[in-house]
């Protein structure tokens, strides 16, 4: 027996045993537990506010990202039309520009030479390449396909031509302007420091690049070197050109009385009487230069009694304007 001296009751051993099971005061583990869920429940509570401020959020974003309506656009106001004077000038920057030479001091002074007819057209091989079309190699495709004499396809006249007048010192002190019109009335322009190819392979290679490519550039700065322009030529001449056809049945002069006549006696004057020469010369195997092909021409000249190659009436020609012009 147990006595309380508090409350003065007595209790019995098995009384106190069921009153130490059912009346004991709570543990370290339930307190845990407790907390645990506490914890877990203030979490859900921020994420449920995250979720809620982002979704807020987003919908702001939605309610911002709405199109808005277009606002009118007013049209600028008229500007006053150009002066005849700034019309003039806009177009001589327009020529200038669409020439490759460009600017120099001496253009106006330039000896102008069109090389006529040239033979210059491209085939497709069996490989799928394409190639210059020639008479040595493609003479069958000439005879069968186009049903035409080989002989006539001489691309090499215009490439012995080129050689010599881009390898004169009337080019090289920048007094001569190159043209070449094909068989297929394709105009080509070419500029002064244009290195022809040597080889006529690596030319016919050039020729082909030029025919497909329309134009032809340096590697180094960029410069056209070589450029298809559009027909007729006579819109690529100064005004006032003089221009002259040669062939083996115009008017006989010898090339220092043809210079004398015709090229003025300093290229560097300023005088206002001077005018620009142009020379037509054929680039084909056989055939002349015709005023119906080219009716400015005023007058056709010869330089020898007996049929010369354009390169070397070429030579001659030029050889007779370097010596007026004292250029050695």
């Amino acid at each position: 027996m147990y006595v309380c001296p508090s409350k003065g009751l007595a209790y019995d051993r098995q009384d106190l045993l069921f009153h130490s099971r059912h009346h004991r005061p709570p543990s370290k583990c339930h307190n845990h537990k407790t907390t645990q869920r506490t914890k877990s429940i203030t979490m859900t509570d921020e994420s449920d506010a995250r979720s809620t401020s982002s979704s807020g959020s987003s919908s702001e974003e939605e309610v911002q990202a709405q199109p808005t309506k277009k606002q009118r656009t007013v049209p600028p106001p008229l500007e006053i039309a150009p002066t005849a004077d700034a019309a003039h000038s806009a177009i001589q920057k327009q020529s200038a520009s669409a020439s490759i030479i460009g600017n120099t001091s001496n253009k106006s002074n330039r000896l102008i030479v069109l090389l006529d007819q040239a033979k210059l057209e491209t085939i497709k091989n069996r490989k799928g390449n394409y190639e210059l079309l020639n008479c040595d190699d493609h003479r069958d495709i000439c005879k069968k396909k186009l049903k035409k004499d080989p002989k006539e396809f001489r691309p090499d006249i215009c490439h012995q031509e080129l050689l010599a007048l881009l390898d004169s010192p009337l080019n090289k002190a920048g007094l001569l302007q190159v043209f070449i019109r094909t068989s297929r009335n394709v105009l080509i322009e070419l500029h002064p420091s244009v290195r022809i190819p040597r080889t006529y392979k690596r030319f016919a290679g050039l020729m082909v690049q030029l025919l497909h490519k329309m134009k032809i550039k340096a590697s180094d700065n960029g410069t056209t070197l070589m450029k298809v322009i559009k027909n007729p030529f006579s819109q690529h001449l100064p005004v006032g050109t003089r221009v002259y056809g040669m062939s083996c049945k115009g008017l006989l002069y010898s090339p220092h009385n043809l210079a004398k006549q015709l090229v003025p006696l300093d290229p560097n004057s300023s005088d206002e009487g001077q005018t620009q020469v142009c020379f037509i010369i054929g680039a084909m195997a056989a055939g002349h230069v015709t005023t119906e092909d080219h009716p400015y021409i005023e007058k056709m000249f010869s330089i020898s009694e007996y049929p010369l190659s354009g390169a070397s009436a070429i030579n001659r020609i030029l050889g007779s304007i370097e010596n007026q012009w004292a250029i050695v």
